[in-house]
């Protein structure tokens, strides 16, 4: 029997966070429907100051919902989203879902490639996107089987005579307008064609709890794209324990900023499904721009901002700056990357509120732990498993032998918001789902006597040189210490004698000149022999993830590469 069976993370939880949530018994249509009927007459979707009421929401979802059956989607028809922020974005959503179709979430900033590869795995018929990517997706095949497009135009959400609600001159606002959109594509249906339809019949058959949902595309440990199945279960269950987790929220009358992507599985979860479970107002962003962020908020101060530390970093240099009060900024959950303790500090003496950690993966809807909103928080840790979820450490190379606390090992996590498996992938989804439901996430942690989680590294990006296995985030801490050093990723290739040696990519700060000799001593005060990097090179800049985490994928090949 495992140690954590006892879930002696529980004694840390907030007051008032239960240890289980309700099972869910509503589909995320149930739970918009209950939204827009409880808050009707509140401020839904603002974009660029251009707001939707919920009551208006549903009016929306509903001609969408029947514009779509009018171009012949059925339940399980796969409907691609290619769209940033917007609130065309939120309606396209849950019409998708209305008609018990699945929604397929894209990055509209992915090379063609990387689209065509994600659209031959799922085979939708019908696509949503953002009018300056149509001809991309127009470009794919035929045989690939898009038939149907529908283009939408960012322009058209955004208030009417405000030169796009950005406050810019003429000259500039144009310049913004051609940045936002390219018109409307030849031979394809537009947005407003398509919502200008009568609201979808009520006795139209609606999805079941057990239905997917959304399939979220990761790359997990492997490199290849995967298509990661969610029902409504899943992302209803992770809403419900978010609402669980955050106590003191007020239905109906919170402001969530959604400066994070919604086609991501943390922006879909926080700001697609639960604001929208709360009846919060969703100030919408179509990419991080810390000027816009300010200036939204001096007419919807936002309270409560789900982001990755990066963000959480320059909005206070850009509001002390501007001298803007962040302050009533009540919640903040950061997610993606290692949260630094000092940007804790600083974050939480301009707001006046709390800014925690937390941990989840695609394949959890994403979120599994979480730092506890209150007191028994513990910075540098991602916190303690949410309700409803269990854990396991076990030995990497064997999910069967159980590890003790405070040893490191592989976290394995089984709850309500683990998915079902990968879109057409059985030996892929086997590889990560045991038998008995148990999540492997590939990542090795430690958790503390009191279930506090630590996570050390990836799994798959241990780096096993002269039979040690070595931590890439533990040379990366070495490395960023030295005050010349402002970003180093470690990873490991081929050596000459077997094995792996330990090389890492450097980003100096301005004027510095790389002495390698010096930055090795450095590391030996630091790093035991054999995890100090063998080959230090120095590079202008890393590939980041689009929430900004570095890629040690690669990393590795551009170092393989050259």
């Amino acid at each position: 029997m495992s140690v954590f069976a006892d879930r002696p993370w529980l004694a840390a939880y907030a007051p008032g966070v239960p240890g289980t949530i309700e099972e869910p018994t509503e589909t995320l249509i149930d739970m918009m429907e209950a939204s827009t009927k409880r808050f009707g007459r509140n401020i839904a979707l603002d974009f660029f100051g251009s707001t939707t009421t919920y009551e208006e929401l549903g009016e929306d979802i509903s001609r969408a919902a029947n514009g779509l059956r009018k171009l012949g989607v059925t339940p399980g028809d796969r409907v691609a989203l290619v769209l940033p922020n917007c609130p065309q974005h939120v309606v396209a959503f849950y019409a998708v879902l209305r008609l018990g179709a699945i929604v397929v979430e894209h990055n509209p900033l992915y090379t063609d490639r990387e689209l065509r590869h994600q659209f031959e795995d799922h085979g939708a018929r019908v696509a949503i996107v953002w009018d300056k990517v149509y001809s991309t997706v127009r470009a794919f095949p035929k045989d690939m089987g898009v038939t149907e497009i529908v283009t939408v135009d960012l322009i058209q959400a955004m208030p009417l005579g405000k030169r796009l609600a950005l406050k810019l001159p003429i000259a500039k606002a144009r310049t913004a307008r051609a940045a936002l959109t390219s018109g409307p594509g030849k031979g394809a249906t537009t947005w407003d064609t398509l919502v200008d339809s009568r609201r979808l019949h009520k006795s139209h058959p609606r999805p079941q709890l057990e239905d997917t949902a959304v399939l979220q595309y990761t790359s997990g440990t492997t490199g290849t794209p995967k298509g990661v199945i969610l029902s409504h279960y899943n992302l209803r269950a992770n809403a419900a324990q978010g609402s669980s987790w955050v106590r003191g929220m007020r239905p109906g009358n919170e402001t969530v900023y959604a400066v994070l992507p919604m086609f991501h599985a943390y922006g879909l979860t926080l700001c697609l499904t639960f604001a929208m479970s709360i009846g919060a107002r969703l100030v919408l962003f179509p990419k991080f721009d810390e000027k816009l962020v300010l200036d939204a908020a001096r007419h919807a101060p936002p309270t409560f901002l789900p982001a990755v530390p990066p963000i959480y970093d320059r909005l206070v240099t850009a509001a002390a700056a501007r001298k803007v009060s962040l302050a009533g900024i009540r919640f903040a959950i950061s997610g993606a990357m290692n949260l630094p303790v000092s940007i804790v500090e600083r974050w939480e003496e301009a707001t006046g509120g709390l800014l925690v950690e937390g941990y989840g993966m695609t394949e959890a809807s994403p979120i599994i732990a979480g730092n506890p909103i209150g007191l028994t928080r513990r910075p540098g840790t991602v916190g303690v498993p949410f309700p409803s979820t269990e854990i396991r450490v076990v030995a990497p190379a064997d999910p069967l032998i159980d590890l003790e606390f405070d040893e490191e090992g592989e976290l394995l996590v089984r709850g309500p918001q683990v998915f079902s498996g990968y879109w057409d992938r059985p030996s892929e989804s086997a590889q990560v789902l045991l038998p008995d439901g148990w999540l492997r996430t590939g990542d090795i942690v430690r958790v503390s006597a009191d279930g506090f989680i630590t996570v050390v590294d990836r799994m798959k990006e241990l780096i096993i040189t002269g039979g040690f296995n070595v931590a890439p985030s533990e040379v990366e801490e070495a490395l960023l210490s030295h005050p010349d050093i402002v970003d180093a990723a470690a990873v490991g290739l081929p050596s000459e004698s077997g094995g792996e040696d330990i090389v890492a990519a450097v980003v100096l700060i301005g004027g510095a000149h790389l002495d390698v000799d010096a930055v090795r001593e450095y590391c030996r005060t630091r790093l035991s022999a054999y995890k100090v990097p063998k080959r230090i090179v120095q590079v202008d800049d890393m590939p980041r993830s689009l929430l900004g985490k570095i890629l040690r994928r690669e990393v590795r090949t551009r170092l393989l590469t050259e």
